[in-house]
């Protein structure tokens, strides 16, 4: 596998400011092309694998489920794929998804390493009987034609990590209203994990600085246009407003025990939540 090279500073930023959002897609690719990842993490989250395995009740549908089916997962922007593999290990068929070739093929490689024992304590500490099927695709998440692909409209599990902080805001209300749609209407689950919290969102990005508010406003009017306060916050009453019938619901939202590095501050204590959605 290809290396990572070490994060130069205002990189990301400078890659993309003023760049139009439909040309982002092929700008990630060419930072993957270039070996150029530092939003890569070296393994799985142990904050997903805690919250499932921990709060089965957040999860009604079982990655085994009891007509006999098995439960899908979705991880767009998957990068090198480690939470890919890690809902595999927990049951889930998954689908990794990622607009960047290079990096779907790296996800691919990172597969093969794992059967050869990479991060193998990780994945086995959290593996289930029957591990689940892993699918790797390359396509634009907000095109249907992946979905072609993987022959599916909707999934039980998506789990949403350095993905919607590397979009511009005013792609928000379009990945809200993805999100949405494509989350399994009656037990679906989108887990995101929230990042990230601590810098200012009117510093820019990627990656964008986030907040719970930010969350709640979008994903509970997906496609609307949300009103953000001069410090690049939602407003008071955009959060505080009833969410719409096709908009989402915080069903938890909890702080790991434990997470990625960037998810510490520099005391050592942990920053990022972990928020679960329903429809």
């Amino acid at each position: 596998m290809t290396s990572s090279k070490p994060e130069e500073p205002g990189r990301l930023q400078s890659t993309f400011q003023g760049a139009d959002f439909t040309a982002h897609g092929s700008k990630w690719d060419a930072l993957w092309k270039e070996s150029y990842t530092p939003w890569d993490r070296g393994g799985p989250s142990l904050a997903l694998a805690d919250l499932v395995r921990e709060n089965k009740a957040l999860f009604p549908a079982a990655a085994a489920g009891r007509d006999g089916k098995r439960r899908t997962a979705l991880v767009p922007g998957c990068g090198r794929g480690y939470d890919v593999l890690l809902l595999s290990a927990l049951g889930y068929d998954v689908v990794g998804l990622d607009y960047s070739d290079q990096a779907v093929r790296e996800a691919a490689a990172n597969e093969e390493s794992v059967r050869e024992g990479k991060n193998k304590e990780i994945y086995d500490a959290v593996s289930v009987a029957e591990r689940g099927a892993v699918t790797w695709v390359q396509g634009d998440f907000f095109d249907d034609a992946w979905l072609d692909k993987v022959g599916r409209r909707e999934f039980d599990v998506i789990f949403d990590y350095t993905f919607f902080c590397a979009l511009p805001p005013e792609a928000r209300p379009k990945w809200a209203k993805r999100m949405a749609s494509l989350l399994a209407p009656d037990t679906g689950r989108l887990v995101c994990l929230e990042w990230p919290l601590a810098k200012d969102p009117s510093t820019g990005g990627p990656p964008w600085g986030l907040s719970a508010e930010t969350y709640v406003a979008h994903l509970g009017h997906p496609g609307e246009e949300i009103r953000y306060s001069e410090d690049d916050k939602p407003l008071a009453e955009e959060v505080q407003r009833p969410a719409t019938e096709a908009g989402l619901k915080r069903l938890a939202r909890v702080q790991p025990s434990r997470t990625h590095k960037p998810g510490y501050d520099s005391d050592g204590k942990v920053i990022d939540f972990i928020s679960v959605w329903s429809h």
